[in-house]
């Protein structure tokens, strides 16, 4: 079970999992549980990027 993330009793693999690009740095990163209710609002990949923004 390294490569895979159970969701709702079912295995999925992690390449299968939905992915956007970060607008900041331009790397692609993937869905994450905590993001499950909120994932149409997730813009950025970390906060870090989240900041660079503000910055420029």
């Amino acid at each position: 079970m390294t490569d895979r993330k159970r969701t709702s009793n079912k295995m999925v693999r992690k390449s299968d999992l939905p992915q956007k690009t970060c607008p900041v740095c331009q790397r692609p990163f993937s869905w994450r549980k905590k993001w499950e209710s909120v994932w149409d609002e997730v813009i950025y990949c970390s906060k870090r990027c989240r900041g660079e923004t503000k910055k420029s």
